[in-house]
C-alpha cells in the first residue's frame, strides 16, 4: 500500500522561504499523478501543485509564481520550495498521490494521502 509522510513545516517568518517534502513508501507505479495541497479552515483543500510521472508540472492559487514542484527519479520524494511566504499562505499542506490519463485538480483522484504538515507564516 502507497504511504505519504509530509515534512518541512513549521513556522516562518512573511518573506522567507520553506521546502516540504513528501516521502512516498510502498508501490507507487501506478499513481501517475502527485500534488501538494492546501487546507484552511472552513475551506476545501485546493490545489497547489501537481507534478506527473513524466514531470509535466501545474500550478494553481496565490502561490503561484513562488513555489516550484519536483520530484526524484525514482520518485521517492516530492518537494514544494516556497518562497517569498506571505501570511495567506498559512495552513496544513498535504500531499496526494493519483491515477488518471492527465492529472487535474479533482480531488476524486487522488486516493493517497498524507496525515498534512502545518506551515505558519507570521507577520
Amino acid at each position: 500500500q502507497v504511504q505519504l509522510v509530509e515534512s518541512g513545516g513549521g513556522s516562518v517568518q512573511a518573506g522567507g522561504s520553506l521546502t516540504l517534502s513528501c516521502a512516498i513508501s510502498g508501490d507507487s507505479s501506478s499513481r501517475n499523478c502527485m500534488g501538494w495541497f492546501r487546507q484552511v479552515p472552513g475551506q476545501e483543500r485546493q490545489g497547489v501543485a501537481l507534478i506527473s510521472h513524466d514531470n509535466t508540472r501545474i500550478y494553481s492559487g496565490p502561490l503561484t509564481g513562488r513555489v516550484t514542484i519536483s520530484q526524484d527519479n525514482a520518485r521517492s520524494v516530492i518537494n514544494l520550495e516556497m518562497e517569498r511566504l506571505k501570511v495567506d499562505d498559512s495552513g496544513m499542506y498535504y500531499c496526494a498521490a493519483g491515477r488518471g490519463r492527465t492529472c487535474t485538480w479533482h480531488l476524486t483522484m487522488y486516493d493517497t494521502w498524507g496525515q498534512g504538515t502545518q506551515v505558519t507564516v507570521s507577520s
